[in-house]
């Protein structure tokens, strides 16, 4: 199974096309750029769903549900946002089907159109927006801390599995506050938040900075964002929150009384990550033989594997592994014990391994009469005999050694893709050569980015939060600047 994988080194974007359809993550469905996300797939992603939820929770944030319909009339209400939407927008025209007079099928009854067209809902602003005028009359009612999970259409024409489908799965926060420095914070927040859950439960590292003006979530005055980088030296967004200032509080007329008694405009956020995370967890750490999992969001973070000849060897392995099943379970670890008949322990080995399972055992004859079980982690493929008595400690260290480790390798990788340049054939030159992120000087001019951009393909991915002021030279038009900031190729 694994081992028909293309290599990274050959094919990295076949490779990584492959492995989401072989590791049973996800197919392409009947509907041109719509994916189905397959059970195991889906579990991974419920995962992380529970670990960002919990932490959503934690900082005060409830979970609402607003309508998958927009009118066309609330999205022209804002215009940074309309524009740059307008392109990606499904559009609802009529409400009913009828019978063709020819009986050929079904078509679209010309009497049932709609007296305003609706939008399937690419983000959702504009409707919260709309309902939180209902919701606010004074400071008393602020802050509103409002998360949902929910899917989103945008219609894309290059589709990948996970990376970029016309309908996906997210979460988008959706704040209210009565001053600035309040909805400031929030963005800066959740941003933190990201971050966290990127790093420690995905073993994902990143960047934490803000977008340049032009790469802004449409309607924004401020993005900011956490970066990652592919094992193809391309760059990945994976996670946004945004600073609105009160361009939507503006545009739906939504004011509060402050504490002095006047009317003022509410200060607004939203922030979102969504199913393009999976795409990340596979091409951060996986390899040539299939899926690796950080194991605080594998499934399956134990499978036990029995090696056995009839029915009475197998029934003394599952004697022997049954209680061992029970204690894993008891301490919070994801067990299966795979005594499926229909296939042969090798079959089995390369599933798990390509399905990314972090500790795998096998138990047969002689681990039978020695007492002991073969332990092997998927992170580097080691192999070793322990003790039964030992297994359960073992298995727990193996967990957190694992986490730790694609976690350290993986920004290991990053920090050596990260090249400082001062001169744009430097800067052409590691884009082609080795990728990564590319740290250099710009005149901050929307026209210089843009040209870089058309020049070669690259993008300012963020300016570090962390970058120092640093008098220099714009790597392109050699104009002033007083920061670096980091260009990739991105997903």
């Amino acid at each position: 199974m694994g081992k028909n994988l293309t290599k990274r080194s050959e094919d990295y974007s076949k490779w990584y096309n492959e492995l989401v359809i072989k590791a049973d993550l996800a197919e392409n469905s009947g509907v041109r750029g719509c994916m189905v996300i397959k059970p195991y797939g889906y579990a991974i992603w419920e995962k992380m769903q529970a670990e960002l939820d919990r932490m959503f929770k934690e900082t005060g944030h409830q979970n609402a549900y607003f309508p998958l319909f927009i009118p066309k009339s609330y999205l022209s209400r804002e215009a940074d946002h309309v524009e740059g939407f307008a392109k990606e927008c499904a559009v609802v025209t009529h409400y009913r089907l009828k019978n063709a007079e020819d009986g050929s099928g079904v078509v679209v009854d010309p009497e049932a159109k709609l007296e305003e067209e609706l939008i399937v809902r690419p983000t959702s602003e504009t409707i919260i927006w709309d309902t939180y005028r209902k919701w606010i009359q004074s400071y008393r009612d602020l802050p509103i801390l409002v998360n949902q999970w929910a899917n989103v259409v945008r219609w894309e024409m290059r589709t990948r599995l996970f990376l970029r489908t016309a309908e996906f799965l997210w979460q988008e926060g959706h704040t209210a506050h009565a001053t600035r420095e309040e909805a400031v914070a929030e963005a800066v927040q959740m941003m933190e938040v990201y971050a966290d859950f990127a790093e420690n439960f995905m073993g994902v590292p990143v960047i934490k900075g803000t977008k340049s003006e032009s790469e802004r979530f449409a309607g924004a005055e401020e993005t900011y964002c956490i970066e990652a980088l592919m094992q193809d030296g391309k760059a990945l967004q994976a996670g946004t929150s945004h600073f609105l200032g009160q361009n939507f509080a503006k545009a739906f007329d939504v004011k509060f009384a402050n504490k002095e008694g006047k009317q003022d405009l509410v200060w607004a956020t939203s922030w979102g990550v969504s199913t393009r995370l999976m795409g990340a967890l596979v091409m951060t750490h996986s390899d040539d033989n299939g899926l690796i999992l950080p194991p605080k969001l594998a499934p399956i973070q134990v499978v036990i594997v029995p090696i056995y000849k009839g029915e009475e060897e197998l029934n003394a392995i599952s004697e022997r592994v049954d209680p061992l099943v029970k204690e894993l379970r008891s301490k919070g670890i994801s067990v299966k014990f795979d005594n499926r008949d229909t296939h042969k322990p090798g079959w089995k080995f390369n599933e798990y391994e390509l399905k990314g399972v972090p500790v795998r055992l096998a138990i047969g004859r002689r681990d039978m009469e020695n007492g002991t079980y073969e332990v092997a982690r998927r992170d580097t493929l080691e192999k070793e005999t322990i003790k039964g008595d030992e297994v359960v400690s073992r298995i727990e260290y193996l967990l957190e050694d694992m986490q730790q480790h694609i976690y350290k390798k993986a920004f290991d990788y990053r920090e050596a893709h990260i090249t400082t340049v001062d001169s744009f054939d430097e800067f052409k030159e590691v884009l082609e050569n080795k990728g990564g992120f590319v740290s250099a000087h710009w005149d901050g001019t929307p026209e210089t980015e843009e040209t870089i951009k058309e020049l070669t393909k690259a993008t300012i991915r963020c300016i570090p939060l962390d970058a120092k002021e640093e008098e220099g030279k714009c790597v392109y038009s050699g104009k002033p600047s007083m920061q670096r900031v980091l260009f990739a190729k991105a997903y």
